[in-house]
């Protein structure tokens, strides 16, 4: 038996962005659907954060998630199952309240189930543990399911030490790796990045969200029962994009005709200046983006002093700013702890993203 596993799917992220909802609808709609349908795949089991708000939804962005991913499910009557994250709840210290239990509590939709407590279910003859968020109200629950489970096989919605949150940002506080020294396989969400150690897997969000996310395999998961194998399926559609600009040596036709710009509709650019000599020319291209309909068009100007690097050198040095504030916080001279301090940051960082795209 072969089972998809997606995770993080954050509908409503980046403050229910229309062109963030359209984003994850073309994932759906040609990437994860289709591929279920070629290769009759009729169950999904989904490691949490299926929404984006802890505090409420907007109308559009339900309208989407129904029609888009919900919706889908139902139709192909696809076994679903959801494990509750710490995004599907409005509360910190219980998931008793949580999205997909007031969506479908009541209603007759068999097809859609969905788990705030530990549980053992059991899929073509492999025995899984389901771990939901982990808070005060179930944490003694929770590791006791862990210590007594016969499962071979651990999902949940977890934090453990040691993997990293984002790319060179590494969790050291939350559960210890060692519990689950007992399981041949975890997956998790609630990390973004895509990582594994040993037998512990973050399987990441299918998709970008933030700036962070660039260039980082993004996708979904298929589980095999038999074999305990996971294949990566990549998500080849990107919202986030990065253009060196270098007219040296250029004619204005060649600048102009040197991008291709119909792929960069309802995406977010960053436009890296290494060598601008013809103002005109600089403009006429980013005239031609903005025809293109990007959302948004960012320029970092400020690399006259690297001197040649390598476009990918150059392309690198313009980090998002959660790297920026993740370095300056680790070469802060304090004593304190820094990992509470980027924990800190990091949420601010994902409240601030939420106010304006």
């Amino acid at each position: 038996m072969k089972i998809a596993f997606v995770t993080d799917t954050h509908f409503g992220a980046r403050n229910d962005a229309a062109s963030f909802l359209e984003y994850f609808s073309n994932f759906f709609d040609n990437i994860f659907f289709p591929y279920l349908d070629e290769h009759k795949i009729d169950t999904v089991i989904h490691l949490g954060d299926i929404v984006d708000r802890r505090k409420f939804i907007n109308f559009n962005t339900l309208n989407v998630l129904k029609s888009t991913f919900l919706e889908p499910i139902r139709e192909r009557n696809i076994d679903f199952h959801c494990i509750i994250g710490n995004h599907d709840i409005p509360y910190r210290n219980t998931n008793k309240i949580n999205a997909l239990k007031e969506l479908y509590e009541g209603t007759n939709v068999p097809n859609i189930q969905y788990y705030w407590e530990p549980v053992e279910k059991t899929f073509g003859g492999c025995d899984m543990l389901f771990l939901p968020w982990i808070n005060k109200e179930n944490y003694e629950q929770s590791l006791a399911a862990v210590n007594e489970t016969k499962a071979q096989v651990c999902l949940g919605h977890l934090e453990i030490q040691g993997f990293e949150m984002l790319r060179g940002v590494k969790n050291d506080h939350g559960l210890s790796r060692d519990i689950f020294n007992r399981f041949e396989l975890v997956c998790s969400g609630h990390f973004h990045h895509k990582s594994h150690d040993g037998n512990i897997h973050y399987l990441g969000s299918p998709y970008e969200i933030f700036w962070s996310d660039y260039n980082a395999l993004r996708g979904f998961h298929i589980f095999d029962t038999v074999t305990r194998e996971l294949e990566f399926i990549r998500n080849p559609y990107r919202i986030f994009h990065k253009l060196v600009y270098n007219d040296e040596g250029k004619t204005v036709d060649q600048i102009v005709k040197d991008t291709q710009y119909d792929q960069y509709k309802n995406t977010y650019i960053k436009v890296i200046v290494q060598e601008k000599t013809n103002p005109y020319a600089f403009d006429l291209m980013l005239d031609k983006l903005y025809k293109a309909d990007c959302v948004h068009i960012s320029i970092v100007d400020d690399h006259k002093h690297l001197d040649r690097q390598p476009d990918e050198e150059i392309i690198n040095e313009a980090e998002d700013t959660m790297t920026i504030l993740t370095k300056f916080v680790n070469n802060l001279n304090f004593e304190g702890d820094n990992s509470k301090l980027n924990i800190l940051m990091r949420d601010l960082y994902n409240e601030a993203s939420k106010i304006e795209v």
